[in-house]
């Protein structure tokens, strides 16, 4: 599965994309990650990549030109369709604070693909002609707004990495974890309370029933423990409320 970043700041990746198990996957050939620098599809001295708003307002906004250039050079199929009309098994998505909530359920979806582009948004905002003709997604990973899309796209790549065969070097690792199940009515479960030595630390106990070796008794406590953390840490996962003490 091949990763394509394109962003202004191509250095930032440097950093979030060369710990833990991404380089591993990378270092054993189950993912590749290619971090393109969006100025290269630029034609003026100044290697310019936004431009004022039509309309007037504040801020600068990315032009559709050099995004287009960029995406027509790195997956050229999806302007070139093949016999059977496909786009080459690619997807383009873009990071923006309007985009729809990134979720795992995103993550898994892009296990589909042979190649994903992320856009990192960047600026007051993109030409929304980017938005309506070359990408297919568009995603947030909060309600917050952040400076641009190069941590979002880092979290994108982690969270899709990680699900690829071979990644973790427990598979049921990413199959036992928040978000991986859900309840009897469809709604995402969290993971359980975990525990390791000492039992005791500072007079703060381990749970009895984690000691006591009865399995069934402690696949019951873990699951209600789950339930009790996503009621208190994620109400709105089930229709709650949560107020901030």
């Amino acid at each position: 599965m091949i990763f394509h970043i394109l962003t202004i700041f191509p250095t930032f990746f440097e950093g979030p994309l060369k710990n833990g198990v991404v380089p591993k996957a990378v270092e054993a050939g189950l993912i590749d990650i290619r971090v393109h620098n969006l100025r290269d599809w630029t034609s003026d001295r100044h290697s310019t990549v936004d431009d004022r708003p039509f309309g007037g307002g504040e801020g600068m906004v990315l032009k559709v030109e050099p995004v287009y250039q960029a995406i027509r050079s790195i997956l050229p199929q999806r302007f070139e369709p093949n016999e059977e009309g496909n786009n080459g098994n690619t997807r383009v998505i873009l990071l923006s604070a309007q985009g729809k909530r990134f979720q795992q359920a995103d993550a898994r979806a892009m296990l589909q693909y042979d190649q994903v582009l992320l856009l990192c948004g960047r600026y007051e905002g993109v030409d929304e002609r980017i938005t309506d003709h070359l990408v297919d997604d568009e995603f947030s990973i909060g309600d917050y707004v952040l400076s641009g899309g190069e941590l979002p796209a880092a979290i994108v790549v982690d969270a899709v990495a990680r699900l690829v065969p071979g990644v973790l070097g427990n598979a049921a690792s990413s199959q036992f974890e928040s978000f991986s199940e859900a309840d009897e009515n469809g709604v995402p479960l969290l993971d359980c309370p975990h525990y390791t030595r000492p039992a005791d630390f500072n007079g703060w106990q381990v749970p009895d029933v984690l000691l006591g070796g009865n399995h069934a008794e402690i696949k019951r406590w873990r699951a209600a423990q789950a339930l009790a953390k996503r009621l208190k840490n994620r109400p709105d996962l089930t229709g709650g409320t949560h107020e901030r003490g």
